[in-house]
């Protein structure tokens, strides 16, 4: 038997046995005595029990089936009482309510009517004043009903907010993986490059120039290593809980090394700096690099022999610049123009790419404050 129904059975033993004790053994009650205590009594107390069984999937059903027997209790003439049958299965209309509109109306108006019930009952069964069982069933079942509800609101927002710590878990970990691609796709396409045009250059040189080649060589293995070493860093920092160090991602303190990669790889970088050099945020610098990195790696794959590096320190933003001749002019947005625009994106800055007369350009801006979230 699952736990659920477990709960249920033990419910409806309790609202038979509280039942079954309100009825007593019979005592003076206005002018008159009650009736006592006896088997009809116990069947219907039993009927005001048994339908709490349904309270889950029909609640409105199980409080009129148990409010009839319980109304019949009062009718006869019984030892007066709070309803418990009904009045737990009025807590449960409320936990559980009616999605339509038409749903909330019936059940409004069956709780309404076995009120009414209820209350000519007991004043058929007691021959008393109607007001005390008027003002008690209204505040009981009243009561009952509003507990009902704000359960149901509290379980509400409890799986409200697990459902947007899931929504935000899953944007963060969609966010990081965009992250990751584009770090991987900088720097693995960037080595890459370097790798094929070093290791060719080393397999035309390796007669005529042996040092040159093993030069070239020299740097195949160091641009290898470093872009190893880069990505073992970035597992680390996916795999850190925050309670260890990890090395600080690259940034514009590189930047003379990569331009010299791409010498060493034959494509020449005018680089020069405009402005008084200050100091950036750390998601500013490695946006900095990592959009330098690309914009130079696209120019040594698909531009001329050079290339012109300018940084710019401007009031209020960072602002880089790559133009290179281009042997084709036409812009294709894949992957690398891609994730500098990202990268722009989350930092409140922005990418322009042009390409005119010959040469091909990319543009960024960055502001100062900008911090990734």
């Amino acid at each position: 038997m699952s736990r659920r129904r477990v709960v249920d059975v033990l419910l409806v033993l309790a609202v038979f046995g509280v039942t079954v004790g309100m009825l007593g053994g019979g005592r003076e009650w206005g002018d008159h005595a009650t009736r006592t205590r006896d088997t009809l009594g116990v069947v219907l107390a039993a009927g005001t029990a048994l339908p709490l069984l349904l309270r889950r999937r029909e609640p409105v059903a199980a409080f009129a089936l148990s409010a009839l027997p319980s109304a019949l209790i009062s009718a006869l003439g019984y030892p007066p009482g709070p309803p418990v049958g009904p009045t737990v299965a009025i807590f449960f209309i409320g936990r559980y309510p009616s999605e339509t509109t038409t749903g909330r109306r019936i059940a409004a108006v069956t709780v309404g009517a076995v009120y009414l019930l209820h209350v000519g009952a007991s004043w058929v069964g007691h021959e008393g004043s109607p007001l005390v069982p008027l003002l008690l069933g209204a505040l009981v079942w009243g009561g009952a009903w509003v507990a009902g509800d704000r359960v149901r609101q509290r379980q509400e927002r409890i799986r409200e907010g697990r459902s947007r710590t899931e929504r935000e878990r899953r944007l963060a970990v969609a966010e990081e993986r965009t992250r990751i691609a584009r770090d991987l796709h900088d720097s693995a396409g960037h080595a890459l490059n370097v790798i094929l045009v070093q290791s060719g250059a080393a397999r035309l040189l390796a007669e005529k120039d042996p040092a040159r080649a093993r030069a070239a060589l020299e740097t195949v293995e160091s641009v290898a290593r470093e872009t190893v070493d880069e990505i073992d860093r970035m597992v680390r920092v996916l795999r850190e809980d925050g309670g260890g160090s990890v090395d600080p991602p690259i940034g514009l303190a590189a930047l003379d090394r990569l331009v010299q990669r791409h010498e060493d790889a034959g494509l020449h970088v005018e680089t020069t700096v405009h402005g008084e050099v200050r100091p950036l945020t750390r998601a500013v610098d490695q946006a900095a690099y990592r959009i330098a990195q690309e914009a130079l790696t696209n120019a040594a794959r698909h531009g001329a022999s050079g290339a012109e590096l300018a940084v710019t320190y401007g009031d209020d933003a960072l602002e880089l610049t790559v133009r290179n001749a281009a042997t084709d002019a036409e812009i294709v947005e894949g992957h690398g123009i891609v994730g500098m625009r990202e990268r722009a994106a989350l930092l409140g800055g922005r990418i322009d790419v042009a390409s005119q007369g010959g040469s091909f350009e990319v543009r960024a801006e960055l502001p100062y404050d900008g911090d990734a979230p």
